[in-house]
């Protein structure tokens, strides 16, 4: 099995314990990690916009994805989420492991 890293923005502390506890109750996450107060500089619909988000890193396994990226898409209030998947390559094992559990 493979351990994976997915990201997602956010746009409230609401909104991302509500996706971080769904996806570890539902057991599609061993753990999110929710970091606070990041600045997003992008262009939208021809504007540029500049937004305050949280950053949701979701630990799982690369069988989970299609589950975590619905419930995203189900909970997210955001009319396109970022929802990105990375491959973790190495890391302590008994970690990993604890990820697969």
């Amino acid at each position: 099995m493979s351990e994976v890293i997915v990201l997602t923005m956010v746009p409230d502390r609401e909104t991302a314990l509500k996706i971080a506890r769904n996806l570890v109750e539902c057991k599609l996450a061993a753990c999110v990690n929710i970091v606070d107060k990041i600045t997003s500089v992008y262009e939208w619909k021809g504007e540029i916009c500049e937004e305050g988000e949280l950053l949701l890193i979701i630990k799982s396994v690369a069988a989970n994805f299609t589950w975590i990226k619905d419930r995203i898409l189900e909970l997210h209030p955001y009319e396109l989420p970022e929802v990105i998947m990375f491959n973790i390559d190495a890391g302590l094992e008994e970690y990993l492991a604890w990820i697969r559990r």
